[in-house]
């Protein structure tokens, strides 16, 4: 098999696609996904989307925290978790719901956290999914850290740490990849390059015709991939797989564009035109990879009714179970803290529970 990082080199733009916006095949590369798994990987997809929508509706109606969106980005979310085994680990942003759902945090557990329930923080202790991480870049070191120790303990499993353009301008990006590099981390640095990092796009971001090609200053292979191409993406990051399992670490950069606003708190339209997003709109994932199943008879408009509305069903459902948990306690913001007490924190914990039987 052809190795795309070593035939789409960054430096001179090249990006590596395999479908083209219409869903026509433009690149004949085998990508060895049976067809059992493509339609699964666009159940995924619409599933994703299905969440989102909802998610947002929820939010609209005061039962949701700031949230943000994945619109646009549903292939990028498939893609990363379709490649990860169940032990290899996922370090996320805070823009992963489908991705961390595929990677088997239950998507009631998002919902929760979001709603800033904190039993939305408690994940199944066999994902291998490290928390939600806010602050931009800061999760970069931990995901190096975690791929050098997989090295040192010659485990099989690598890590994949996902994260934005916007994160790339941050010093942690340059420290994780120095020392990935020189320390043989069996790291994927996955760069969802949305382009805007809130409102700042990203040729404001860096002069650096991609991001991808800042790998090769640290001595690294990086590749820019059309992030709207969910088969693209999945030959990328399999081929990026194998190298971090030869303790290579790599920097996809995966181009695609976010729909949404940046959260629920933002509102696009000051600092873009709707013409723009109409345009990006034409080459969004799902209708893309839609398209080429339909070419392949493995959908029709029948079956896409009905993976769609199974989808609806089903995201109402856990939707209906998360706004049916009870909160936390006030105490365990207290009690799950430290290991062991001490006085002042009982003060304030005394003072909180008084403040609060006085309502």
């Amino acid at each position: 098999m052809e190795k795309v990082f070593y035939t789409h080199d960054p430096r001179v733009n090249s990006v590596f696609k395999v479908l083209d916006k219409n869903g026509i095949i433009i690149n004949n590369i085998n990508h060895g996904i049976t067809n059992t798994e493509l339609l699964e990987i666009y159940k995924w997809m619409i599933r994703i989307n299905a969440a989102d929508k909802k998610i947002i509706n929820l939010q609209r109606q005061g039962f949701m925290g700031t949230y943000p969106s994945v619109q646009g980005q549903e292939a990028c979310q498939v893609a990363a978790s379709f490649v990860l085994s169940k032990k290899d680990f996922l370090v996320p942003t805070f823009r992963e719901t489908g991705m961390m759902w595929a990677k088997g945090i239950p998507l009631k557990s998002l919902m929760l956290y979001w709603m800033g329930n904190e039993n939305g923080s408690k994940h199944p202790l066999d994902t291998e999914v490290l928390p939600i991480c806010i602050p931009v870049g800061s999760h970069l070191p931990h995901a190096q850290g975690i791929g050098w120790s997989q090295r040192l303990k010659k485990q099989e499993e690598i890590t994949l740490c996902s994260f934005s353009d916007g994160a790339t301008s941050e010093g942690d990006f340059h420290a994780a990849l120095n020392f990935a590099a020189v320390l043989k981390s069996r790291t994927i640095f996955f760069c969802q390059n949305n382009g805007f990092a809130i409102s700042t796009k990203t040729e404001k971001q860096t002069k650096s015709k991609t991001i991808a090609e800042k790998a090769f200053a640290y001595g690294m292979q990086g590749i820019k991939v059309d992030g709207n191409d969910v088969l693209a993406l999945i030959i990328a990051l399999k081929e990026a797989k194998e190298m971090a399992k030869n303790n290579t670490p790599t920097l996809v950069e995966a181009s695609t564009y976010r729909l949404s606003d940046h959260t629920t708190t933002d509102n696009a339209k000051l600092y873009r035109e709707d013409e723009e997003v109409k345009e990006k709109l034409e080459e969004e994932p799902i209708s893309r990879f839609e398209k080429y199943l339909i070419s392949l008879k493995i959908l029709d408009q029948e079956k896409i009714n009905q993976i769609k509305e199974d989808a609806k069903k089903e995201v109402e459902s856990i939707s209906k179970e998360a706004l049916a948990e009870k909160d936390p306690e006030l105490t365990e913001m207290f009690d799950y803290l430290l290991e062991k007490t001490y006085p002042e924190l009982e003060l304030q914990k005394k003072a909180l529970l008084q403040e609060y039987s006085n309502q």
